[in-house]
């Protein structure tokens, strides 16, 4: 496949736009038929390992969110209608299968194979980049079952979820003695609230309410039981309620589930830049370094930086308007990124990784564990050169069924993309600076609504219609 085929995109460090190519090209291998174990534009997104060709509920969720952008060269949804496909009599998914014999897998550890509940999420975010409604009013039904499922095994009086922690992908982290773990709570909360968006979508309002009341129900609980006042950080709690003091990225789930007042979350966002917690060089490390098992090396979850999670930490930062300081952990992220692609130490290959050392550059390890990172683990990595390359590098925000674009420009630089398919519209967006100073020009083949904000100075929502046109922002 031609990288031609994906919408290009335009910066002034030209290794942001190379990894983003490099991105794209690399996909194509892991495209593959379970059955012969071949590249097959047919088969589905999986890493093969060890022989093992297994589908992960977190990876084919995470994924979605930069596939949306393959100008359908690679379809977002695949690896997700896969584990709908799977769905149980009593409205289980399971978290893992074995794609080449149909089975779902399960671990002492995690004995009912529950994996993060966020596939609303994903669908909501698949609707605004493909406006597929039907599709929506097809999933209903499977996400009302498998919530009804969740609901069931895993729901205790006290309206929380126990469910392991190593549901939450965090395999080694030091989480021991939690019942309730503050991720997995959070991202049903997550759920209910797009849950309840879906509804909306759909014009159902007994839907959109039932999960409104859920979020809200969710939103109090996690709130008074996790939050701890002293420390300004939400934890997971053990089987008496008690909250647990390791600080852990599960705590900024909250964020992103939009649950802490505007004061909690600048006490909460304020860990993100201290030196003692979270604020390492590469931000951001999966356990706090002033926890006693916190490790340079990154040791799994003992203080590595992992690009789903560091996704979960910039989408959180947007819900509270932290733009700016979302799109400089972004940069950051991705220099750290292209260094372990490119060491200085000539010796060394490069490559792209599941897990990130917090300190300083290049792959994270794992005492004992030799394929650990996984290299060129694109599954999770097109969450950081992709999505955040196009969402808060570029700063552009897309809605197809509003139709809408919405260009956050927190400076000056020439960057944009050119030729970004919305259904069965190519659309160009491209800052740059000409005679008569800084121009946006763009290009269309439909009419569509598009608001810049730049600086957080001048904010408008102009029509573009068909065709090329240029705005000059000394104008605006």
């Amino acid at each position: 496949m031609n990288k031609k085929d994906f919408p290009k995109i335009h910066f002034y460090d030209q290794d942001f736009v190379d990894i983003y190519d490099k991105t794209w090209n690399w996909l194509t291998d892991f495209w593959i038929d379970p059955a012969t174990g071949e590249s097959s534009s047919d088969g589905f997104f999986m890493y093969p390992q060890n022989g093992l060709y297994i589908l992960d509920q977190a990876e084919a969720i995470f994924s979605s969110f930069f596939l949306v952008y393959s100008n359908r060269n690679y379809p977002a949804n695949k690896n997700i209608d896969y584990f709908y496909s799977k769905q149980e009599e009593n409205g289980a998914i399971r978290w893992k299968y074995n794609a080449r014999t149909n089975e779902a897998l399960f671990t002492p550890e995690n004995p009912e194979g529950v994996g993060l509940p966020l596939f609303a999420w994903a669908e909501f975010n698949l609707y605004h980049k493909g406006a597929n409604k039907r599709r929506i009013k097809e999933v209903i039904p499977i996400l009302q079952k498998y919530m009804k499922w969740i609901e069931n095994t895993f729901k205790k009086e006290n309206g929380l979820y126990s469910v392991p922690f190593q549901a939450s992908m965090m395999f080694n982290a030091p989480r021991e003695n939690t019942f309730y773990p503050v991720d997995f709570n959070c991202c049903m909360a997550i759920n209910a609230a797009h849950m309840s968006a879906l509804g909306d979508i759909l014009n159902d309002k007994d839907l959109s309410f039932q999960y409104k009341k859920m979020y809200f129900s969710l939103k109090t609980r996690i709130n008074s039981l996790m939050w701890d006042n002293e420390s300004g950080f939400y934890y997971d709690l053990d089987q008496n309620e008690q909250r647990l003091s390791a600080k852990t990225i599960a705590g900024f789930w909250p964020l992103l589930a939009e649950l802490p007042n505007a004061d909690r979350a600048e006490i909460l966002i304020s860990h993100l830049n201290n030196p003692n917690t979270f604020g390492t060089d590469h931000p951001f490390p999966s356990l706090s370094k002033d926890h006693p098992l916190f490790s340079e090396n990154g040791e799994g979850y003992h203080g590595s930086v992992f690009p789903p999670l560091n996704f979960m930490i910039i989408k959180g930062l947007e819900k509270y308007q932290n733009y700016g300081f979302a799109r400089e952990c972004a940069i950051r992220h991705l220099y750290y990124i292209l260094e372990g692609l490119s060491p200085l130490d000539s010796k060394q290959k490069g490559d792209l990784y599941e897990a990130y050392l917090p300190s300083k550059e290049g792959p994270a390890r794992l005492e004992g564990m030799e394929d650990f990172p996984r290299k060129r683990f694109v599954h999770f990595i097109g969450l950081s050169t992709i999505a955040l390359m196009i969402e808060n590098v570029i700063g552009l925000s897309i809605s197809l069924p509003r139709k809408t674009v919405d260009w956050v420009i927190p400076n000056l630089e020439i960057m944009g993309i050119e030729k970004l398919s919305l259904k069965r519209n190519l659309i160009t967006i491209l800052s740059s600076k000409s005679t008569r100073g800084w121009e946006v020009q763009m290009e269309s083949e439909k009419l569509y609504y598009f608001t810049i904000n730049i600086l957080d100075q001048k904010k408008k929502t102009l029509p573009i219609p068909s065709g090329k046109c240029s705005m000059l922002i000394d104008k605006l």
